[in-house]
């Protein structure tokens, strides 16, 4: 079927043994029903069918049968067209708030998400906490999974039998792994309190663009992060972030306590016009 999707969620890439590089994408269709869609091999894409956040796309997509997660649908890069440019940020977010916030239903209670996901009714979810507790981040390690790249390197052989080395290097080039995790901890309105990591690719594009200014200085990096992820978005008092959350597969199907992550962070502004329920 072809439908037309608001990009709201796009992870930072990560290595899969089936797709080499994938990144995770998700947004609503017109009417605000939740989609997830893979495999997206987004560094491969042309440069016509790059879509951003806030952009829409049109796709044929497919009910996956192998991620039985509702919202769980395949495409296939060749079947992406991008239409028109992003939505604007003008008017604090009005056109994304009436596209997005204003279709789907925000969330405030992680027990209620958490149930649901367990009953696989959904693994998509806008969220807003009733209390910010802290941004966080940890060490973690600097090399990816030694398996996966031997499959890369595999993949790589498979093609050169097709295309010159350069367009291969190109295609299957290895992002570079995030060094750190970072996380928000917060509060619901049952006071339960989660702490949950962020793999939004804005966060590990900001990363390395303040490590690049930086002159590699780690710590100045990860200072310039939590500046922008908590003293802007939360302490300074101009936002009302929502949160985005997905189950990732395996946690999903094992019923994992929280199989939750975040995967978008959307800092609206505040506005008076906010919807009140």
């Amino acid at each position: 079927m072809k439908e037309k999707i608001l990009i709201t969620v796009k992870t930072y890439p990560t290595l899969s043994r089936e797709y080499a590089e994938l990144v995770c994408t998700a947004g609503v269709e017109e009417s605000g029903k939740w989609r997830r869609v893979y495999p997206v091999q987004f560094r491969q894409l042309i440069d016509e069918q790059k879509y951003r956040k806030y952009q829409w796309i049109e796709a044929d997509l497919e009910k996956s049968t192998n991620d039985t997660r509702p919202e769980s649908y395949k495409i296939h890069g060749a079947n992406i067209n991008t239409l028109g440019q992003p939505l604007t940020t003008v008017n604090k977010w009005l056109e994304r708030r009436e596209a997005f916030l204003d279709k789907v239903r925000v969330y405030e209670d992680m027990s209620e998400l958490i149930q649901a996901a367990h009953n696989n009714t959904l693994s998509l979810a806008a969220f807003s906490p009733a209390k910010w507790l802290r941004f966080t981040h940890e060490e973690v390690g600097r090399e990816w999974d030694a398996r996966k790249l031997a499959i890369l390197e595999e993949k790589k052989k498979q093609l050169n039998f097709f295309k010159d080395d350069a367009t291969v290097e190109k295609e299957l080039e290895v992002v570079k792994k995030l060094p750190y995790k970072f996380s928000y901890q917060y509060e619901d309105v049952e006071k339960r309190t989660s702490k949950l990591m962020i793999e939004d690719w804005e966060i590990g594009a900001l990363y390395w663009n303040c490590l690049k200014a930086g002159r590699n200085d780690e710590k100045e990096a990860i200072h310039k992060v939590k500046t922008k992820y908590w003293d802007d978005f939360i302490q300074s008092g101009r936002y009302s972030p929502i949160l985005i959350l997905g189950t990732t597969l395996e946690h999903h199907n094992k019923k994992a306590p929280n199989p939750f992550v975040i995967v978008g962070v959307a800092p609206f502004p505040k506005d008076s016009r906010q919807k009140l329920f």
